[in-house]
């Protein structure tokens, strides 16, 4: 249980998130929905993330809720880091931070003296964790990445998910970078970890392209070996017909998933109101049943195609035979299970009262509650006086065009 007394997890920990779009500013919100204190390094006209909302792709919607999701609990400052006026506040706040996460192309690091090389003198404590398209070296490290090109592209799951004879499919906004920020959140807590035990900070990272090569693991171990994935058969042309799709009458795709048909097989064809197909000599034995694959499916497609979905959840879900749904996003809103597997947590912004929580749970301690995003540079002052600048000092910094 929690205990309200206790403080949250990372809290005293100081992040800089020097990262934009979607991956990095993503993991640096993990660590603020755990007490982490997140000061957000943007440009004076903002994180183009900010303006990711209005795209073809994204649900339409009136308030910039992507923002929500991957600006909450962030303090923002507006600083040029292209000025050699902001260079200072920079170290200053360097010098100050436990984390610092970057996201820019290793040129741009490398001309904003952005590289772990750089700052380590600064403070040589710091966890940095920079995230890259492709990796921090080789012929196409300095190639700009976004998760659909390097993580569902390059590492061949759109190629190895589609039908045969299809086309790849396109992922949507985003997937790839919630499940990389993840592993960026893991880098920082190792490498947190290390210092504990020695005092000493360092370089941690990943790369889209690797972190695609992860989720796609069992495929490319295989193919690393010399293994072929066999083409994917179309719904309407099963393999297996005990390991497919079916519509339903409702218009919802069910997913069968019989892998033990051996044992299921008797009480699958009573589910089905379907008894004699249990004695069926084509169907009798397992290898019949996949090798008249074509056969089996065209019984139970339309079998399947009478019956709504939930009428098949009350058929089949007494007898132990592995199935679901193909959820459409809207049914996730108001899915009782989600309540209880924590998916959404509740905000006091008005605009967007909900939001999705972060996937971790942990027995000791709640994300925080979070208010409405900063606005770009909304906490610059605030920031800039903490660090022991002065009225005059910061104003002299608006005038240079260092701050916005």
């Amino acid at each position: 249980m929690t205990d309200a007394a206790e403080p949250l997890p990372l809290e005293g920990l100081k992040v800089l998130d020097i990262s934009s779009f979607i991956a990095a500013p993503v993991a640096a919100v993990v660590l603020a929905d755990y007490g982490a204190d997140v000061i957000k390094i943007e440009p004076p006209d903002g994180d183009p993330h900010r303006q990711n909302w209005k795209n073809v792709g994204y649900p339409r919607a009136n308030v910039n809720f992507p923002v929500q999701l991957d600006g909450r609990l962030k303090r923002s400052i507006a600083l040029d880091l292209k000025s050699p006026a902001a260079r200072p506040v920079l170290e200053k706040l360097i010098k100050s931070a436990d984390v610092l996460i970057a996201n820019f192309p290793p040129p741009t690091r490398e001309r904003l003296r952005l590289r772990w090389e750089d700052i380590e003198p600064l403070n040589p404590r710091l966890i940095y964790c920079s995230l890259t398209g492709y990796g921090e070296s080789g012929p196409d490290r300095d190639r700009p990445g976004f998760d659909i090109t390097a993580y569902f592209g390059r590492a061949g799951m759109l190629d190895a998910a589609r039908y045969e004879g299809a086309p790849p499919a396109i992922s949507l906004p985003g997937q790839g970078d919630r499940a990389t920020a993840m592993t960026l959140v893991a880098a920082i807590l190792i490498g947190l970890r290390r210092r504990d035990r020695t005092g000493k900070g360092g370089w941690v990272g990943s790369s889209l392209y690797a972190n695609g090569a992860w989720a796609n693991g069992t495929t490319v171990a295989g193919a690393a070996i010399g293994a072929k994935l066999p083409p994917r058969m179309p719904p309407d042309k099963p393999r297996n017909a005990l390991t497919n799709l079916y519509r339903t009458r409702d218009d919802r795709w069910l997913q069968l998933l019989m892998v033990r048909d051996d044992r299921l097989w008797e009480k699958f064809c009573a589910a089905l109101g379907k008894p004699d197909l249990a004695t069926d000599p084509r169907f009798t034995d397992r290898e019949e049943r996949k090798a008249r694959a074509q056969e089996l499916h065209d019984v139970l497609a339309p079998t399947f195609a009478g019956k709504t979905y939930a009428e098949w959840v009350a058929a089949l879900s007494p007898t132990g035979v592995p199935f679901g749904v193909i959820g459409r996003v809207a049914d996730i809103v108001d899915d009782e299970q989600a309540a209880h597997a924590g998916i959404f947590a509740d905000t006091t912004n008005p605009e967007v009262p909900r939001t999705l929580n972060n996937p971790i749970r942990l027995g000791f301690a709640k994300p925080r509650v979070s208010g409405p995003p900063a606005a770009v540079g909304q906490h610059s002052e605030e920031i800039l006086r903490e660090l022991g600048h002065s009225d005059a000092e910061i104003a002299a910094l608006k005038q240079a065009g260092a701050l916005g």
